[in-house]
């Protein structure tokens, strides 16, 4: 395994490698994004669960810990706009880091996909300057396509965890929603 690796790294075109650096790095923030904001959300979430269960429940008011409360305190009157507002706010707040996997999710496959087409070219021309065969076409290509994989790789993975936060935010802006309502049916 370590020799077939070192071999990939000689025989690989810079750029390729270049690519595939690239590709691990883009892996390894997403991977701190996502569970960072998974975390952040999940916590987030069974505040905003408990506090709409007390509103539920027959409180007149969110709990103190509840994004709400804070916009609550801020105005003596309660209104439908200040509940509005809070929750464009709890939006922009939640959705945070959903377009840096939306950006990783759609290029990730073209970074590859770059990658391959430089190896494939660096074939090319290796099978220009030998009397090669068909081992050099098809260990270079195979060779090539590991980036091309590797894109796809980290595309899914964004994608995924796009998938994941989104519904998650989905979630935490519907309790928020719904603690809104309510507490303005209980003004009227």
């Amino acid at each position: 395994m370590i020799n077939q690796l070192i071999d990939f790294y000689l025989k690989s075109h810079p750029v390729t490698l270049g690519v595939l650096a690239l590709l691990a790095l883009y892996f390894i923030v997403l991977n701190w994004v996502f569970y960072y904001r998974y975390l952040s959300l999940a916590s987030w979430l069974e505040i905003e669960n408990r506090s709409l269960e007390s509103v539920l429940m027959g409180s007149t008011t969110v709990s103190p810990q509840s994004y709400l409360s804070n916009f609550l305190k801020s105005s003596s009157n309660v209104s439908k706009d200040i509940l509005a507002l809070a929750q464009l706010a709890a939006t922009k707040d939640a959705t945070k880091g959903l377009s840096i996997l939306s950006i990783f999710a759609s290029t990730t496959p073209f970074i590859g996909l770059f990658g391959t087409v430089v190896s494939i070219l660096d074939t090319f021309t290796h099978i220009g300057q030998s009397s090669g065969g068909m081992s050099v076409i098809a260990g270079g290509v195979s060779d090539a396509l590991v980036a091309t994989a590797a894109g796809i790789f980290v595309a899914i993975f964004s994608y995924t965890y796009h998938q994941i936060l989104k519904r998650k935010s989905y979630e935490l802006l519907n309790f928020i929603e719904m603690q809104s309502d309510a507490i303005m049916a209980r003004r009227v």
